[in-house]
């Protein structure tokens, strides 16, 4: 065999072996090699929490499976699995809201994970009739993108336009890629306190994720909704990823309003892979200083040069959804259009939601703050002037994000991964909320905002939610939020256990132990 066909079979058999090696595999090589990171201490989660008007603690949620199975007498999670979430509540005037933010997971003894995940969830009864109204809303990812000459929507991402889906993950690289400068492992999270005002009307907390590594994942929203996992785009590192959060009560208008401010922090580093050699990535370091390759500077092109050369631009994808005991719902723009699995600008103006005989329960105004603000590091390492500049929001078609077969592997699979353990609390609500909040193709609408103006700078931005509310009447099921909300943690730390042991990315399987203990009692 010649020297030309031997190189020729030597590469078909890379490319072979390519395509069946997952991201999972990846990340579960990532994990073995991470190093000790200290977890956040917990406290526990009681049942008596939800009685008070309000609470805040960081909760390990397999403990809670383990104190949950022990009194049932199931099986208990491993003991050095943990997933700490730091959750606030506030009960008052008839409004429950609970918040849920992963702090981070442990998959392994004394190995950790920071990967975002945020979820509000409001529970009161509606303004005029006074029916039970539940109201769900996540952060579900950042996504990077570039309009091409095909783009359909200008400046906000489309399924004509080159897409980076942007999953933070905090793994560390350096052992896998030893000659590499990879990010180091110290992402870690930062709560702010639950701080209400004097007469307890306006309370505020939040939390703040930094240096957080995230892979950029090439992805499609089109008929055969693909996602690339096994060969990410590149890899970014940020200073931080923030969300502020701010409930406002009303008692005389029947109004709460919930401004999220968050901030997508300065992308301080990128690599970008030209090649891949089995599951080792060819690639160029671009950060504040040039391009680099292996340690050689190559040029003096910058990361904030490079993404500004290429018109690589910012958006946020949320997930929102609602659900009545007797009435379905439906959401509207301003301008009376259906948002639902639909694509509708709404930059400068608002999307309200009603009950299907026409009682408005909330609002999502985007044109109250339609400007964010961007901090050029180039002209200001001090990051303390910015530029102000417009947003660009539309609610998208679902079917593009909800049924992609590894985008939204956490979210798809929610419903499958619910605990059974508690289908039996509350069935009437809890069934059409199982149905809806934790099955994504049945959301309410799916939004994005997009930053044109990015080049990799700091973003700051705050939309407004707007619940329409009967003040001072209890809600009729108090339990009812906190128990889905957990149910939801419960669906996406499974998930992540499972997408970081699986072998196979698109058979998704639960893990042995979750299999067992997620069977309903039969006492």
């Amino acid at each position: 065999m010649s020297p030309v066909s031997a190189f020729t079979e030597i590469r078909s058999v890379i490319e072979k072996l390519k395509s069946k090696i997952s991201l999972g595999v990846l990340l579960v090589a990532c994990l073995s090699a991470t190093l000790v990171v200290v977890p956040v201490s917990a406290d526990d989660l009681l049942k008596t929490d939800f009685q008070k008007e309000s609470f805040a603690k960081t909760v390990d949620y397999f403990d809670y499976a383990r104190a949950w199975a022990l009194l049932r007498g199931l099986p208990r999670p491993q003991n050095y699995w943990h997933a700490y979430v730091y959750m606030t509540y506030v009960n008052k005037m008839g409004l429950q809201m609970l918040y849920a933010g992963l702090r981070n997971i442990s998959l392994a003894d004394k190995a950790f994970l920071t990967i975002p995940m945020q979820t509000i969830l409001l529970h009161y009864k509606t303004e005029n009739n006074s029916r039970d109204a539940l109201v769900a809303s996540s952060f579900l990812m950042l996504m990077g993108f570039n309009d091409t000459a095909k783009s359909i929507y200008p400046d906000s991402p489309d399924r004509n336009d080159t897409l980076w889906a942007s999953f933070s993950f905090g793994v560390n690289l350096k052992q896998l890629f030893p000659n590499a400068t990879f990010p180091a492992f110290n992402s870690k999270s930062e709560v702010f306190p639950l701080t209400p005002s004097e007469d307890k009307l306006t309370w505020k907390w939040g939390m703040k994720y930094t240096n957080l590594t995230a892979l950029w994942i090439t992805t499609y929203i089109t008929e055969e909704n693909d996602t690339q996992t096994s060969r990410p785009w590149g890899l970014a590192t940020y200073d931080e990823l923030t969300f502020n959060y701010t409930l406002s009560i009303d008692p005389d208008t029947n109004k709460a309003t919930i401004t999220q401010d968050h901030v997508i922090g300065r992308m301080r580093d990128l690599w970008t892979f030209w090649g891949w050699f089995f599951v080792w990535p060819l690639y160029n370091h671009y950060n504040s200083t040039g391009c680099y390759r292996y340690g050689t500077k190559l040029s003096n092109e910058t990361v904030y040069d490079y993404l500004h050369k290429h018109d690589v631009k910012m958006s946020i994808v949320d997930f929102q959804t609602s659900i009545m005991l007797d009435r379905d719902t439906y959401s509207v723009s301003a301008s009376g259009q259906n948002v639902t699995d639909n694509e509708v600008f709404v930059s400068d103006s608002s999307i309200s939601t009603y009950a299907d005989d026409g009682e408005k329960i909330f609002d999502a105004s985007f044109g109250v703050k339609q400007a964010y603000n961007l901090f050029n590091y180039t002209e200001d390492p001090t990051e303390s002037t910015p530029h102000s500049f417009n947003a660009i929001t539309r609610t998208t078609e679902i079917g593009g994000y909800a049924r992609n077969r590894d985008l939204f592997n956490f979210h798809r699979n929610f419903a499958r991964y619910l605990p059974l353990v508690l289908v039996h609390m509350y069935p009437q609500l809890y069934q059409r909320a199982k149905e809806t909040i934790t099955n994504m193709t049945r959301a309410d609408y799916l939004f994005l905002i997009s930053y044109p103006n990015y080049s990799g700078y700091r973003i700051e931005h705050d939309p407004t939610f707007t619940v329409y509310f009967a003040a001072s009447i209890p809600p009729a099921h108090p339990y009812l939020g906190p128990v889905l909300i957990i149910a939801a943690i419960a669906a996406v730390v499974t998930l992540v256990v499972v997408f970081t042991r699986r072998r196979k990315p698109r058979q998704p399987l639960q893990p042995p132990e979750f299999q067992i203990a997620m069977q309903p009692s039969t006492s």
